[in-house]
């Protein structure tokens, strides 16, 4: 069974920074594209980055771009999403998944970007 755990979530004033986390278990993970997603309260779901199966290549939303970063620890199934620079516009529930469109993944993380 797939199992997605997300954390790292929190309150951090404009201009700071998070790391979050997403393990991952019951696939083969090092085999996998990842993704991040988030929800901004009363919005729709949105794609935030994608990385290849190797950690290699990266791909971001034009709206985090050279902001976020993500990257991936194979050998312990951990895939991350540091954030820096951030607005109260990333405020929202962030979430790993296996699809592009977000249909297979954990319960989220709250980030809250706020003075």
């Amino acid at each position: 069974e797939v199992h997605l755990v997300e954390s790292g979530g929190g309150l951090v004033q404009p201009g700071g920074s998070l790391r979050l986390h997403c393990l991952a278990s019951g696939f083969s993970f090092s085999e996998t594209y990842m993704y991040w997603h988030r929800q901004a309260p009363g919005k729709e779901l949105e794609w935030v980055s994608t990385i290849d199966h190797g950690g290699w290549d990266q791909y971001y939303a034009d709206s985090v771009k050279g902001r976020f970063t993500t990257s991936r620890d194979n050998a312990n199934n951990v895939l991350y999403l540091q954030l820096n620079s951030l607005k109260p516009e990333d405020t929202g529930m962030y979430f790993c998944a296996l699809d592009v469109y977000g249909r297979q993944r954990g319960q989220g993380t709250q980030v809250t970007v706020s003075s």
